[in-house]
């Protein structure tokens, strides 16, 4: 028996004979961290329970002590689900690797209170212990990094979403006011919401109001071009408005050449350019196209 299965065999037996004082242990050392997040006693407990219950299982294989959180499926999976659900409540990362690496402490604790123990027994078991809940407290970290990376993405996936509303101002004209700066990604968002806009809406007229726009420099009237050239491509054309005196000096020193595309100073001025393009007469009440039921 090599070394790895002695350490794997001893922590299998400080499980079955101190389960209870171990999860008794690592609760209380956790219940007054967690419980301002909404983590109760029972819900510590069974996570407990369920974690203990996954470091058995995964020392009955062959898999590397220090490799068991990462390459333990039914491990990693609870632990990862633990990560997350921490990060939903709010915890921070050092909280919850913090937690789990409060359970070599329990088990230390119990171990120290069992007279006639072997040092040397001890010592070896303690070490393992120290090797396998590290991995899973790197593991969680991880995990926690990783979940509220996604969580962050999302809500600026949704705010891209919602700076970049397209309107509908009339029939067949769309409007996209914009506010703020303009990089890539967003280019990009207001591009493919424009773009579904029109053929939804069958829209032959789009409005870019770049009023809100603070600074135009030569990425963003690229940017702007680009939007125009996929405009055309669906069979429509762009009116961009908010042309500030400003703006069109920085346009002009630039060297940008905007002459192609049809430009107005206000949302109002280029509103009435867009109706006159689809040919409606302002003035006369235009019914829009009944939304499907």
């Amino acid at each position: 028996m090599d070394v790895q299965d002695v350490m794997r065999q001893d922590l299998r037996q400080l499980l079955a004979r101190w389960r209870d004082q171990v999860v008794d242990r690592w609760v209380e050392s956790q219940r007054q961290h967690l419980e301002p997040y909404g983590v109760s006693v029972e819900d510590l407990r069974r996570e407990a329970w369920e974690l203990l219950k996954h470091l058995n299982d995964g020392l009955d294989g062959q898999t590397p002590i220090d490799r068991l959180a990462f390459d333990y499926d039914p491990l990693r999976r609870m632990l990862s689900e633990l990560s997350l659900n921490r990060a939903r409540l709010g915890a921070t990362p050092t909280e919850t690797a913090v937690g789990i690496l409060a359970l070599k402490h329990a088990f230390i604790e119990v171990l120290r209170e069992q007279a006639g123990a072997d040092p040397d027994a001890v010592l070896n078991t303690v070490l393992s212990m120290n090797r396998l809940v590290d991995s899973a407290a790197l593991l969680t970290f991880e995990t926690y990094v990783k979940g509220r990376q996604e969580i962050i993405n999302r809500q600026n996936q949704q705010l891209l979403e919602l700076s970049t509303p397209v309107v509908q101002v009339w029939r067949h004209v769309l409007a996209v006011p914009l506010i703020g700066t303009l990089d890539s990604t967003r280019t990009q968002v207001v591009m493919e919401s424009l773009l579904q806009a029109i053929q939804d809406r069958e829209a032959r007229v789009a409005i870019i109001d770049i009023t809100g726009v603070p600074t135009v420099d030569t990425l963003v009237a690229q940017h702007l071009l680009q939007t125009v050239t996929a405009t055309r491509l669906m069979g429509a054309e762009c009116v961009i408005s908010g042309i500030r005196p400003q703006t069109a000096q920085t346009i002009v020193q630039l060297g940008i050449d905007l002459s192609d595309i049809v430009t107005r100073a206000t949302l109002a001025d280029a509103l009435a350019t867009a109706i006159e393009m689809t040919g409606d007469k302002v003035g006369v009440s235009v019914p829009t196209r009944p939304e499907p039921a």
